[in-house]
C-alpha cells in the first residue's frame, strides 16, 4: 500500500490531502497542490485531472517543489495521480511501429534503451502490455517525458493528452519504490 501527501504550498505548507490509492481530481480536496510527500509506494502525478498530460514517476521522499520536478511553468501543476503497485513476475508488451497495432511488431520482456538501435524501428505508436508496469520514453536512454502504462491494450498515446509523443526508449516498474 503506497500513501503520498500533497500539500497546497511549497515546502509541505497549508492544507494537505492524503491519498494511498488513484485520484482523478485533486482540485476536489486542494486548490492547489506546490509540494508533495511520498511516505510509501510508487506514484505517477499528472499535470492535469483524469490522468492526463505530462507527468513524472515519484518514489519515497521528499518533493519541496512541484514545479520543479515536472518541469512545467506554473506553481500547481499536480491534477491527479496513480498508484504503480508492484508486480512480482514476468514482464512483456508487445510494441507496434503505428497506431492501432499495425506495422511492425516486437516483443519485449526486459529495458530498451533504444528502440531505433535493437529493432531498427523508427517509431512505437501503439502496444499491448500483458504483464507488469513499464515507462516509455520519448527519447533514448530513459529521457524526455515518459508515460506509464500497466497491463491493457493502448492503441494510440494521443488519448493521454500527450499529443504526438513519439516513443524512443522503454523500462520495466520493478521495485517497490
Amino acid at each position: 500500500m503506497g500513501k503520498i501527501i500533497f500539500y497546497e504550498d511549497r515546502n509541505f505548507q497549508g492544507r494537505n490531502f492524503e491519498s494511498s490509492g488513484d485520484c482523478p481530481e485533486l482540485t476536489a480536496y486542494l486548490s492547489r497542490c506546490c509540494s508533495c510527500r511520498v511516505e510509501s509506494g510508487c506514484f505517477m502525478v499528472y499535470e492535469h485531472s483524469n490522468f492526463i498530460g505530462h507527468q513524472m514517476l515519484v518514489r519515497r521522499g521528499d518533493y519541496h517543489d512541484n514545479k520543479r520536478i515536472m518541469g512545467m511553468s506554473t506553481s500547481d501543476c499536480i491534477k491527479s495521480c496513480k498508484m504503480i503497485p508492484m508486480h512480482k513476475g514476468t514482464f512483456r508488451m508487445r510494441i507496434f511501429e503505428k497506431e492501432n497495432f499495425v506495422g511492425q511488431k516486437y516483443e519485449l520482456m526486459d529495458d530498451c534503451e533504444s528502440i531505433q538501435e535493437r529493432f531498427y524501428m523508427s517509431d512505437c505508436q501503439s502496444c499491448n502490455v500483458t504483464h507488469g508496469h513499464w515507462l516509455l520514453y520519448e527519447r533514448p536512454n530513459f529521457e524526455g517525458r515518459m508515460i506509464y502504462i500497466r497491463p491493457g491494450e493502448y492503441s494510440t498515446f494521443s488519448d493521454m493528452g500527450l499529443g504526438s509523443l513519439k516513443i524512443a526508449s522503454v523500462r520495466r516498474i520493478m521495485e517497490s519504490c
